[in-house]
């Protein structure tokens, strides 16, 4: 029997307030959600330039923010040797991964630790984990 494969589902409006701090706690909050742009910054400095971002949850918890100015983005910036195009989606899961990943060690938080873990396994059976992980590496 084929294994079913879950994906995050967009948080609907009426509860966009709470998704920020359920993710990443409300001592970081204003400091990692700018720390997600940053890298998205880094990222695709050519395709990206700010605008609305969706959020997404998996089994009612929060898991990535996903940009939403276009639906691929090219991503080359000075972080990364990969050269290649990805969906929003991925791009934001990319640029989620690293902001809790850094944000996790530096201000020593099992929180973001555990947020990082979570969305790294849910990366891992996007339909993109091969470019995710070739960033990543």
């Amino acid at each position: 029997m084929p294994e079913i494969v879950r994906t995050a589902s967009l948080v609907p409006d009426d509860r966009r307030e709470g998704f920020l701090p359920a993710l990443f706690g409300m001592p970081l909050l204003i400091i990692a959600e700018n720390t997600v742009y940053s890298f998205m910054d880094r990222l695709s400095p050519h395709d990206y330039g700010g605008g609305f971002w969706d959020f997404y949850e998996y089994r009612g918890k929060p898991l990535f923010l996903a940009p939403t100015s276009r639906p691929r983005l090219r991503i080359e910036g000075e972080i990364t040797g990969f050269r290649g195009e990805v969906s929003a989606d991925a791009a934001g899961i990319l640029a989620t991964l690293l902001a809790l990943s850094h944000l996790s060690i530096r201000y020593e938080s099992e929180l973001l630790a555990q947020r990082y873990y979570r969305l790294r396994v849910y990366s891992l059976r996007h339909p993109e984990a091969s470019e995710i992980s070739q960033v990543l590496d």
